[in-house]
């Protein structure tokens, strides 16, 4: 790239900026000459009488959330103050997002799949200041005990406020909390997590500033729930590189939109990137990619759970990327496929792995650790290090780490040992350093005898054997004094539900756990357990599931 490129000055200046956060990046852009005029963000829903789809510059989104900003605070939100938004739409999530950090408020952003109970219980955990609610979910609020929060008047009416009256940008520290989002959690009311200014942030200085640039126009088109993390941080990051992003509005459901939705999107927007969740991944496999148009698409990026490699197969088969070749870039068939696994606690993907046509390095392997991550595989009863090729407890050290649960230290120091984060994942790693994931601690069966059971695993491996599945989930408990697992498959359209699989299967869980095989059965998202996140709740899954089947 050349040093004369003003993109390239702007991003070191940005970089080197030590007070630049995740709670101030429109304030900085605008303090370092970033071209009003230059992209914003697009959205699929109207905002403040602009037509869905239409893309806001710069200088259009930070009037929006300077507006938000005014409104907020003639209501009497300031700084430190703790604000509930639970919306569908990415627009109403991110714009207050930003307005409230703005003001120095700490937004806490919720799933809209919590049901309207689980929700109250949320909202009172946080011993919330106010409420932004979306018209849909306002009802479920009013006349509840919101433990003193103040229910505001419904999110849209923020975008009336008058710009010109914001109060000055508030002035972060870096240890300041700018944002509560939820994880998806094992019990029935998702864990509050807490993030700094700096924590959110620190991936995209670190890296995403300091990374060369794509080849050609940049324009990314999310799938990820804004009021995840990761929605988060992939507005931030594109903001900061000056890149061009759409941002699907979640609409419930595992993944909040259909995969024939997503394409659609896919189609019209044409993105070079697509930023998704595993489950994504999952759902776009069940229609025929060749079908249709995907070829502005270079890359998939992938968060939260590791990816299935039959789904990244799929994939990296559609799109193209550029090549050069004799002196000329051109576009060449087949994608890249970024997998990154990470968690709402972990702030940002610890590990990172590019799969392409022609990739082999599969078996959940997750890749190699980011350089600012610190991660050991831990045996916890000893606190030493495992060897390599020996499953162990993932502890993790990262600038990324959010500070914990709010209000909640009894989870926030249980997750913490030896100076590290466990991040209560199970993985292994090789002698070449790469790290594969075989499953949540949670999840994971020990079967005697040395032997455990890995859900996660055991999924990768029949979804490799059976090629007329396309996904599956792996429920496994005791019962009645001895360890049951049962198989839920569900099957590519046209697949014979009637297929003796049982063999595959079988081959695919190893003698120990084919031992403990009580039922395959085909099933449909509708036997699924989902969290908020898109994630199978198995701790849901084995209270339920394994409870009427032995029934």
């Amino acid at each position: 790239m050349s040093t004369s490129d003003p993109q390239a000055h702007l991003r070191a200046r940005l970089a080197a900026d030590s007070e630049l956060g995740a709670g101030n990046v429109l304030v900085k852009l605008r303090e370092h000459g970033a071209d009003p005029d230059g992209p914003g963000i697009t959205f699929d829903v109207p905002v403040d009488g602009r037509p869905a789809w239409t893309a806001l510059t710069l200088g259009e989104l930070t009037e929006r959330v300077a507006a938000r900003a005014a409104w907020l605070h003639e209501r009497g939100i300031g700084p430190r103050d703790v604000v509930a938004v639970y919306a569908a739409s990415a627009a109403d999530v991110l714009l207050n997002f930003a307005a409230l950090t703005w003001l120095g408020a700490i937004p806490a952003l919720m799933n809209l799949n919590m049901p309207g109970e689980v929700a109250v219980q949320f909202i009172q955990r946080l011993r919330a200041t106010a409420v932004l609610a979306d018209a849909e979910r306002l009802p479920l609020l009013a006349g509840r005990d919101l433990g003193g929060a103040t229910l505001l008047p419904e999110i849209g009416q923020t975008g009336t406020g008058e710009a010109a009256k914001a109060p000055a940008h508030y002035r972060h520290h870096g240890s300041d909390p700018i944002a509560i989002t939820h994880s998806s959690g094992t019990t029935r009311v998702p864990a509050a997590v807490v993030h700094s200014h700096d924590s959110l942030f620190a991936a995209i200085r670190r890296v995403r500033l300091t990374e060369a640039r794509p080849y050609g126009q940049t324009r990314e088109l999310s799938l990820l729930p804004a009021a995840h993390t990761a929605g988060i941080i992939t507005l931030n990051q594109a903001l900061c590189n000056r890149y061009e992003l759409a941002f699907l509005s979640n609409q419930g459901g595992p993944i909040g939109r259909s995969g024939e939705a997503v394409l659609d999107a896919i189609e019209r927007w044409r993105p070079t990137g697509v930023f998704g969740f595993a489950v994504t991944w999952a759902e776009l496999a069940r229609h025929d990619l060749a079908t249709r148009d995907l070829r502005s698409v270079r890359n998939w990026f992938n968060t939260g759970d590791c990816a299935h490699e039959a789904h990244i197969r799929r994939l990296v088969a559609v799109g193209s990327h550029p090549e050069r070749r004799d002196g000329v870039v051109v576009e060449v068939p087949g994608s890249k496929f970024i997998d990154g696994i990470g968690s709402t606690e972990m702030g940002h993907s610890a590990f990172q792995i590019t799969h392409r046509l022609g990739s082999d390095r599969y078996g959940r392997c997750v890749g190699k650790p980011y350089p600012f991550a610190d991660v050991a595989l831990l045996d916890l009863e000893t606190g030493e290090p495992v060897p390599d090729g020996t499953v162990g407890h993932v502890a993790l050290k990262s600038p990324t780490l959010a500070l914990g649960y709010w209000n909640d230290s009894v989870t926030t120091f249980r997750t913490r040992f030896a100076g590290y984060y466990l991040t209560g994942d199970l993985m292994y790693k090789d002698a070449e350093g790469y790290y594969y994931h075989v499953d949540r601690a949670v999840d994971a069966v020990d079967l005697g005898g040395g032997d455990r059971l890995y859900t996660a695993l055991s999924e990768e491996r029949i979804l490799a054997r059976c090629p007329d599945v396309r996904d599956c989930t792996v429920v496994a408990g005791p019962q009645d004094g001895r360890v049951v697992t049962d198989v839920l498959l569900m099957l590519e359209a046209g697949a014979d539900p009637g297929a003796d699989r049982g063999p595959a299967i079988r081959e695919a869980l190893g003698a120990p756990a084919a031992a403990t095989l009580r039922h395959i059965t085909v099933a449909d998202e509708r036997d699924i357990v989902f969290g908020p996140t898109g994630k199978v709740r198995k701790f849901l899954m084995r209270q339920r599931h394994l409870a009427k089947a032995g029934a």
